[in-house]
């Protein structure tokens, strides 16, 4: 039985979580790795001159990015659970799409910095489950958030607009690899699609974070 007068927990600083320890492991992995003279030093959401894996494979930046992505795999997981329950009865579908895309993320971290066919493995397709299955979850809850009264035409617009630069960036890497035949040149658009992908991942997590925030939406303890 709830408590009559239990304040409900905010559910807004979650999502700020999860922005903000996804983009400090990465960054904070890419200046270590700098540092000690793993990768070269330049901006790579530009310039393309790592990946977010190659950055955050060597070294101290590895411990430091796995000690913070895999508890925000975590939090990920449980974002997109409470996700669905704020949605309510026909959205299950977004904790199950949302909770893959968490474990792919901890599949990930995990084997991060491992040599071998089974690191390559895990790695390419762990990236993308991430980023898909949690790319399908955001879909999900744009769709039920949209019919919401509360909803806020500007932060909607914004969020979509986002989730649509996403899937761009999506088939501009499709198409680096179909066209462009330099390897080289191939490898840096990549590599600067995925940290500019990782940034509006960041931006709609802060966006979902001030749509909760606006309309107040929290979980009364049992």
């Amino acid at each position: 039985m709830s408590r009559p007068f239990a304040r409900p927990i905010p559910l807004w600083p979650l999502p700020v979580a999860i922005a903000a320890m996804f983009a400090v492991a990465v960054h904070l992995a890419l200046w270590l790795s700098i540092r000690d003279g793993h990768v070269e030093a330049c901006v790579p959401v530009l310039e393309g001159c790592t990946s977010i894996s190659r950055a955050a494979r060597h070294g101290l930046g590895n411990h430091v990015f796995r000690l913070l992505v895999l508890p925000c795999a975590l939090l990920v997981g449980l974002h997109w659970w409470l996700a669905s329950r704020w949605l309510g009865r026909g959205s299950r579908d977004v904790a199950w799409l949302g909770g893959i895309a968490a474990i792919a993320l901890a599949v990930y971290a995990t084997f991060l910095g491992t040599d071998g066919e089974a690191y390559r493995f895990l790695r390419r397709y762990g990236v993308v489950c991430f980023f898909g299955f949690g790319y399908l979850a955001q879909l999900r809850f744009l769709h039920g958030m949209r019919r919401d009264a509360r909803a806020c035409a500007r932060l909607v617009a914004a969020m979509v607009a986002v989730s649509a630069l996403m899937l761009l960036l999506g088939l501009g890497n499709v198409a680096a690899s179909a066209i462009v035949a330099d390897a080289g040149l191939k490898d840096r658009i990549e590599n600067a699609l995925e940290w500019q992908l990782g940034w509006l991942l960041v931006a709609w997590y802060l966006l979902h974070a001030a749509w909760w925030r606006r309309i107040g939406a929290g979980l009364v303890p049992a």
